[in-house]
């Protein structure tokens, strides 16, 4: 197994516009070469098309490691170039909810997931991806959208994490329910027809929106997609389904659907835009898949959230 500081080559990338990423590489980056690692390129991005031109350079450049500092949208989507390329993904959780560090088991502090990443082991994580689009936590249809298109940067810079409950309770207000059709390419689970629903998630890591899980089972490295559908229901039912949503044991309400497979098709009526880790990039029909041990990561040395296999 090899370890974060074995590194020959590392280079960093800082998504600024990240609620904790104005300040820029500069803290970060000192953090990491007093810690050791052998960072040999720095890059400040502001933009998505930034961001896919800067990851091209430097796979090109042949770094083995690296890092990169944004919330939970800008991560996968660097996942998402480094996938399949045997570089090494170091996390900086520098944005608002961090899930995939809190799956990974990565400190929420700057100093403390720089000393994590120059002391820390590698190991392989899955990866989803939907109609070819990576997510590492979870994509949805339904109440998660509304509330993507409700939290404003504004709101996330003042509220922080809290900013995900007022965005939800706004979202809620004006949800309009769903019918789907789940279909398994696979022929492992019988198709489900499905109304009235609040929100459709499927997922690949642990924990989404700010803490939440999305069951008790659900892993980053048990290579399957965790799939839930809840349906609409009176207003105290939903109060105490928000009540579960911590522990992810929601999924064992009557009325949840709750199942896991490698590959399922959602189709909606109407047609929905899907939420990949917070950004909307696809909709609806869409086909989810999981690709085992796509990306090589760098996590605390107690972390128990994945292994390397190789």
């Amino acid at each position: 197994m090899m370890l974060a500081h074995e590194a020959k080559s590392a280079a960093v990338v800082i998504n600024a516009g990240a609620r904790l990423g104005s300040a820029g590489p500069a803290p970060a980056v000192d953090m990491l070469r007093s810690a050791g690692l052998p960072i040999s390129a720095v890059h400040q991005v502001l933009s998505g098309t930034e961001l896919a031109g800067t990851l091209d350079r430097v796979v090109a450049e042949g770094h083995d490691l690296v890092v990169v500092g944004g919330g939970d949208g800008t991560v996968s989507f660097a996942a998402g170039r480094l996938a399949g390329t045997g570089i090494v993904l170091g996390v900086l959780p520098l944005g608002t909810a961090n899930d995939l560090a809190r799956t990974l088991e990565i400190p929420a502090d700057l100093p403390g997931a720089c000393a994590a990443l120059a002391g820390g082991k590698v190991v392989d994580i899955d990866m989803g991806r939907v109609n070819g689009h990576p997510f590492l936590n979870v994509a949805s249809v339904g109440l998660s959208v509304g509330v993507t298109e409700t939290l404003s940067p504004r709101l996330k810079r003042y509220l922080g994490p809290v900013a995900y409950g007022v965005a939800a309770i706004r979202a809620y207000a004006r949800h309009q329910p769903f019918r789907a059709r789940l279909e398994f390419p696979d022929g492992d689970h019988e198709t489900l027809e499905l109304e009235n629903l609040l929100q459709v998630a499927v997922g690949n890591g642990r924990h989404y929106g700010g803490g939440n899980a999305v069951s008790p089972t659900a892993g980053i490295d048990d290579h399957l997609l965790d799939v839930y559908a809840i349906p609409g229901a009176p207003l105290r039912e939903h109060i105490r389904i928000a009540r579960m949503l911590k522990n992810g044991s929601f999924v064992e309400r009557d009325g949840v659907h709750h199942l896991t497979c490698q590959r399922v098709r959602l189709v909606t009526e109407p047609l929905m835009p899907v939420n990949l880790d917070g950004e909307i990039a696809t909709a609806t029909p869409a086909d989810f898949t999981i690709e085992r041990n796509a990306v090589h990561v760098v996590v605390p040395q107690e972390s128990t959230s994945a292994r390397f296999d190789g």
